[in-house]
């Protein structure tokens, strides 16, 4: 848990990952078994992140299956928070997930485990969740819980230890509303109860008696937050297998950050390949905390220069392509799979930041010009149906 946002987009990325072991599959159907093995890159902002993720889902008999994902990343940093205020690092995280499916009848039943550590942040999410196919398979009612049992470090103080607890609170509805078209409904919500804010991160503040015109002092956040989002999903089938596929989600919480995000997709399969593109607009307000420049030390209860409390607007292009490079034809390779396929995806991500200012920039005090991040992400895996 490091001075940059690199803490934050290895937390995501992990996140993303763990969805993947723990599975989101349709009630009444138990995913197939497969072992997916990845590699993903990211590059921006002068961080680099990247590292393995492993996969292995096994059914036993028809109502139960069990799935592990394995992940590590290895991250490099010279950022703009780094560059400013510390010095650059590397470090690694492991994350390691254990889920296993249970069904009955139209009912899916879902636990999972999730263990995150890293040199100063350790995390523990128990998931549950429960999903029901109505009206003739129609219609999908999910209900889900999850809680975050975290420990906040500091590298350089190991006598620092901070509780941070967490409870996530989902329901989902997913309905069949033509032979062409379904369409999703998902809200979450969010508390956050500990220490929330990174113990490295610093906040400035005006102080015309150094030569730069201000001085350095740690953030301070509330211990507590509430959030909540509200998604709506779509997607339409084309004549020729192609799929048009759109996306909003609102969000709100505690600390006055508000956003928008929508999102269009496009699949299009060709023979054995299968084609994604994607675009996604983000678009937040600021906490009622941050500044990107305090009058005085201490001038509010609360305080953050977090650049990802800020006001900002960030734009994803995602291209896709998967191949599958052995098809079910009812033979099987080398004894047990069926099926196995490639894909690789590249994700180009643009932030502008309305109220951060770049301090490595020449400006005078509070007129530095605004930050901005480009960053590329790469992802490359193999998946072996059997």
């Amino acid at each position: 848990m490091q001075l940059t946002g690199a803490g934050m987009l290895r937390r995501t990325l992990g996140i993303a990952f763990a969805v993947l072991a723990l599975g989101t599959a349709d009630a009444g159907v138990l995913p197939d078994d497969r072992t997916d093995v990845l590699y993903h890159l990211y590059d921006g902002g002068g961080v680099e992140i990247d590292g393995p993720s492993v996969l292995v889902r096994k059914k036993v008999g028809n109502s139960v299956s069990f799935v592990g994902n394995y992940y590590v990343d290895m991250v490099s940093s010279a950022s703009i928070d780094v560059v400013t205020t510390a010095s650059p690092y590397t470090e690694e995280r492991t994350q390691w997930s254990l889920g296993m499916d249970y069904l009955r009848g139209n009912t899916t039943m879902r636990i999972g485990y999730t263990n995150s550590e890293e040199s100063d942040f350790d995390a523990n999410t128990y998931a549950f969740s429960i999903s029901q196919d109505l009206f003739g398979d129609l219609t999908t009612l999910t209900l889900s819980y999850a809680l975050g049992d975290d420990l906040v470090g500091k590298a350089d103080d190991e006598s620092f230890e901070r509780p941070l607890d967490r409870q996530i609170y989902g329901v989902g509805l997913t309905q069949i509303l033509t032979r062409k078209l379904i369409a999703s409904l998902n809200v979450e919500t969010v508390t956050e109860e500990g220490f929330l804010n990174n113990p490295y991160r610093v906040v400035r503040y005006a102080d015309p008696l150094k030569l730069v015109g201000y001085s350095f002092e740690p953030e301070l956040y509330p211990n507590t937050r509430t959030s909540t989002a509200v998604g709506l999903r779509a997607r339409y089938f084309l004549p020729y297998r192609a799929a048009l596929e759109a996306e909003y989600r609102f969000y709100t919480d505690t600390w006055d950050v508000d956003s928008d995000t929508a999102a269009v997709s496009y699949i299009h399969p060709w023979g054995d390949w299968t084609f994604t593109g994607k675009y996604r607009w983000y678009d937040q307000t600021g906490a009622h905390f941050y500044r990107d420049l305090f009058a005085r030390s201490e001038e509010t209860n609360f305080r953050g220069r977090d650049k990802e409390l800020s006001p900002l607007t960030s734009d994803t292009l995602t291209l896709q392509a998967a191949y599958e490079f052995i098809k079910d034809d009812g033979f099987e390779v080398f004894g047990f799979i069926k099926r196995a396929k490639v894909t690789a995806s590249l994700n180009m991500l643009s932030v502008d930041y309305h109220d951060f200012s770049d301090l490595t920039a020449q400006g005078a005090i509070g007129e530095e010009p605004l930050y901005s991040l480009d960053s590329d992400v790469f992802q490359l895996y193999f998946s072996f149906f059997y």
